[in-house]
């Protein structure tokens, strides 16, 4: 797992792999659009041969009120896909509780009994640790498993996000959201919250850990 300076990490969810081609999609029919109006546009301006006599042209209309519909179309069409995705729930094998409060998050695994706990961000910095997205206590989850996430919060209104794994989920009081996740493959995963909830708002980060299952087990074992 690599990412730049500037960049986000690499995707680990099918999920985000489909926004990043419906981004790639979306923004390649913005450049042939940006790039017909340009010629056009240069073309226009070039061209010395006006005709005042020209009032209307009705195959010139035709064209310009069909086209922009076909456009939206294709745009429509995966995004109602994307939309649907992002709300639909696979058979979880496993649920996770996360309950957002001023300002740490805390964890709860509802399968198994008494495995909760709070994570805060380490304030001690060195060379090993990434600058104000580390935790005292990684979230592990199994990977190529598809996991229920309830998240809720204490107080105020916060957002928990995972950019590598097309994860933004509000957390309100008083109110329980579920978000379906799914990761392809092992590693670390950071995210941080999304929503304005007070003074330290900057220092809510979170932490995902993604191991294999028989791990993961040994994990809530020793827990």
């Amino acid at each position: 797992m690599s990412w730049l300076k500037l960049n986000f990490q690499n995707s680990n969810s099918p999920l985000m792999e489909q926004l990043i081609f419906f981004h790639d999609h979306t923004i390649f029919i913005t450049l042939m659009i940006m790039s017909m109006i340009t010629y056009m546009m240069i073309f226009i301006i070039m061209n010395n041969n006006i005709n005042i006599k020209i009032s209307e042209n009705q195959f010139i209309e035709v064209i310009w009120t069909i086209i922009p519909p076909i456009i939206l179309i294709f745009i429509a069409l995966p995004s109602l896909h994307l939309l649907y995705l992002m709300d639909e729930i696979k058979s979880p094998i496993l649920t996770i509780k996360i309950m957002g409060h001023q300002w740490f998050w805390s964890y709860e695994y509802s399968d198994f009994m008494n495995i909760e706990f709070e994570s805060y961000m380490i304030n001690n910095i060195n060379k090993n640790n990434f600058r104000l997205i580390e935790v005292d206590n990684k979230t592990i989850m199994p990977y190529k498993f598809n996991i229920r996430l309830l998240v809720s919060s204490d107080d105020v209104i916060h957002s928990w996000t995972i950019p590598s794994l097309a994860i933004k989920m509000d957390a309100i009081p008083g109110r329980m959201n579920q978000i379906n996740l799914f990761m392809n493959r092992p590693g670390l995963y950071f995210g941080q919250c999304s929503e304005i909830c007070g003074i330290n708002h900057s220092f809510m980060p979170i932490q995902i850990e993604s191991i294999k299952l028989n791990k993961f087990i040994y994990w809530i074992k020793n827990f």
